[in-house]
């Protein structure tokens, strides 16, 4: 299986490092994004921060140049709007879709409209300074970067769907303060179409506790459920 991993706001594919190489020790490949604007040295553009369609298209291509073969796209928080929305493009390219405490998204829905009243003052308390980038939230990774406001803002536009069955998997963290993932992993367990698991460390699954989350993904099945 290859995996395609898209992180959370603030965060670069190096959220998933520890994850990724245990992955890796299984056989699996992985390949973790850093979404465009978050890179290590700063955006290429301060005045033109990416959007959602932005950091879509960026994954899609990732997916449409990556060859043939099961394919599983993960996306922690801010990243299940991303990988939503790839699904709805190249639904037909994917095997699985494991949504890791994330946003589930349907059309129109934006992050802003999803999370909590805890994040959506953290968004704005972050973008004082410029009114385009949200500061990394205090204690955060110090490879966090601002974060492009407009890609929090945007509503997704679902037009599609995935052309055939694609496995869909919700990770829960559990609860903690100010989730905005409660309601939605409680309504998930009950959707025939949907696995739900939980690793209940908190929001940063992959960093908490890499090796339970490596082996909840190591075992998807294939998505005709055989195996």
């Amino acid at each position: 299986m290859k995996f395609v991993m898209v992180p959370g706001g603030w965060q670069g594919g190096w959220a998933f490092d520890a994850v990724a190489a245990e992955l890796r020790r299984a056989g699996h490949l992985v390949e973790a994004v850093t979404l465009a604007g978050l890179e290590p040295d700063g955006p290429a553009d301060v005045d033109r921060p990416p959007n959602l369609d932005s950091h879509i298209d960026q994954v899609a291509e990732i997916i449409e140049d990556g060859g043939e073969g099961p394919l599983a796209l993960c996306g922690h928080s801010y990243g299940g709007m991303v990988i939503a929305g790839v699904a709805d493009r190249l639904g037909d390219r994917l095997d699985q879709l494991v949504f890791i405490d994330a946003y589930v998204p349907e059309d129109g829905d934006s992050c802003w409209s999803l999370t909590s009243d805890q994040f959506r003052h953290q968004f704005m308390a972050g973008v004082r300074d410029d009114g385009r980038w949200v500061a990394a939230p205090g204690g955060a990774d110090p490879r966090a970067r601002p974060h492009p406001l407009a890609s929090f803002l945007q509503a997704l536009r679902l037009r599609s769907g995935p052309g055939r069955a694609v496995g869909r998997t919700f990770i829960s963290g559990g609860t903690w303060p100010g989730s905005p993932f409660t309601a939605v992993t409680e309504r998930l367990r009950h959707h025939s179409d949907w696995r739900v698991h939980e690793i209940p460390v908190g929001h940063n699954i992959a960093r908490r506790d890499p090796g339970g989350l490596a082996a909840v993904l190591g075992a998807l099945p294939p998505a005709d459920g055989s195996g």
